[in-house]
């Protein structure tokens, strides 16, 4: 049952999209942007990611019903659903966002992007710290990656528009309290991405960060494009920490390791034990 679930709800994403795009609930998400502009909205094209999210995430539920084995928790515990419970959750969260910010419901699309992040991203730390292989590892985490990954970014997009829309915070002169939202989107990308490639995870968390920077890289050619005052420098902070992003990815995933494979531990001079794939993971 817990698995028809995952399905209906990556099913309904990318058909509320389409009805999204034909103006079913209101305004598409294009029109919206254009209408309240800020110094960390996306060029259009970046948007095309959603493409391969939605159709990641279709396999990750397909797969799901087709009766594989549960995907473990963060303990690699297989008879625990928590991780199944949250997906269903963030695909679901997502959808309702696509029609709520149609609809121009500024501060209850803020409310359900938040929380679709937080589902999701917390769905993506059990699974990756659980360590799955093969298959497993690139049909649980890659999409969940992905997904996870935009979140994280759109999060903020949508916090500059509602903050623009509803006249919080200056409109002309933007980039004051849009530099603290670049650090707050700095300081999450960078622990997340962290906390992601622990010891031993395998080499489809590496979505997490290609999905960020995909849309740092679709901010700063708006912002290059952009006549807004601060526009120029927002679009630097993009690229900057773009670059930030995969030299620390690049870091992790070369990290020096010891003779029996794996990564010293962040606390003690002692090498945490290579992990086996079902295995609980010692806690740091």
């Amino acid at each position: 049952m817990l698995q028809v679930l995952v399905i209906l709800a990556a099913l309904s994403m990318p058909l509320v999209a389409w009805a999204s795009q034909r103006g079913v609930f209101g305004p598409d998400n294009g029109t919206i942007s254009d209408r309240y502009p800020t110094l960390l909205v996306a060029d259009g094209y970046a948007l095309s990611i959603w493409g391969v999210i939605f159709l990641l995430d279709l396999v990750f539920a397909v797969w799901l019903l087709r009766g594989q084995r549960p995907v473990p928790d963060r303990e690699g515990h297989r008879d625990s659903h928590r991780c199944h419970w949250l997906v269903v959750a963030g695909f679901a969260l997502t959808a309702s966002w696509m029609i709520v910010f149609s609809r121009q419901w500024f501060w209850l699309a803020l409310a359900i992007i938040w929380l679709s992040l937080i589902c999701l991203l917390w769905a993506l730390m059990l699974v990756a710290r659980a360590v799955p292989r093969g298959a497993q590892s690139w049909l649980a985490v890659l999409p969940l990656a992905l997904h996870t990954g935009w979140l994280s970014l759109a999060a903020f997009l949508d916090t500059a528009q509602t903050a623009v829309a509803q006249q919080l915070l200056p409109t002309v002169d933007q980039l004051p309290w849009t530099l603290v939202l670049w650090a707050l989107a700095a300081l999450l990308l960078l622990v997340a991405n962290a906390r992601l490639h622990a010891p031993g995870t395998g080499a489809a968390a590496l979505g997490y960060a290609a999905a960020a920077i995909w849309g740092l890289a679709g901010v700063y050619v708006k912002q290059r494009a952009s006549p807004m005052p601060g526009a120029a420098g927002s679009a630097w902070i993009a690229l900057i920490l773009a670059a930030v992003l995969a030299a620390q990815t690049l870091w992790l995933r070369l990290r020096p390791l010891t003779p029996d494979g794996a990564r010293p531990s962040r606390r003690t001079d002692e090498p945490l034990p290579p992990p086996t794939a079902g295995s609980p993971r010692p806690r740091p």
